[in-house]
């Protein structure tokens, strides 16, 4: 009995704690690379700053992350690059995404088979991803601790079994 008790707890305060899915405008660093699996080339675009960029609180998440990627692929292929793969890093530390850049930079210079070439800030530049006002509304559940004068009145309104097999209704009233 002590043992469903517990997990019937455990169920109950998991469930209490606090959910929030708030987003949050903030300052991150990004930069794109792209490939073509139809030729050699790679494209790395600079290290870029977006000021007023939105991130999922709870999890870290750049809102909207895929649509820096089609922006950068809808440049490529305005300039002529058929069929680009594009992937966009971001990071909150400037000395985070300079290490993804320098590590995917590495990659492709070392091999030697693939030419890469450069897109500067002048050529390309993200734009900002705005969420709609209804995506920007927490979701907030009210943390609640357990009230013990509540759960012993529920516990006092329900019939006890008696040790003798009587429950509490044949049990006589004293007045």
């Amino acid at each position: 009995m002590r043992f469903y008790k517990f997990i019937l707890l455990g169920i109950t305060l998991f469930l209490s704690l606090n959910v929030q899915a708030a987003k949050r405008q903030t300052k991150v660093f990004m930069y794109g690379f792209a490939t073509s699996f139809n030729d050699s080339i790679v494209y790395i675009t600079d290290i870029q700053t977006i000021d007023s960029a939105w991130v999922d609180s709870r999890t870290g998440f750049l809102y909207s992350r895929n649509n820096y990627s089609y922006q950068l692929r809808d440049f490529l292929q305005r300039i002529g690059v058929e069929h680009p793969t594009c992937i966009t890093a971001f990071a909150i530390k400037r000395k985070d995404i300079e290490k993804k850049y320098l590590s995917i930079k590495k990659r492709y210079t070392t091999k030697g088979k693939f030419t890469i070439k450069y897109i500067e800030i002048k050529d390309f530049q993200y734009r900002p991803m705005i969420p709609d006002p209804s995506e920007l509304v927490k979701e907030k559940v009210i943390k609640t601790k357990p009230n013990k004068q509540k759960m012993s009145k529920q516990r006092g309104n329900r019939p006890q079994p008696s040790r003798s097999g009587m429950g509490t209704s044949d049990i006589p009233q004293s007045m």
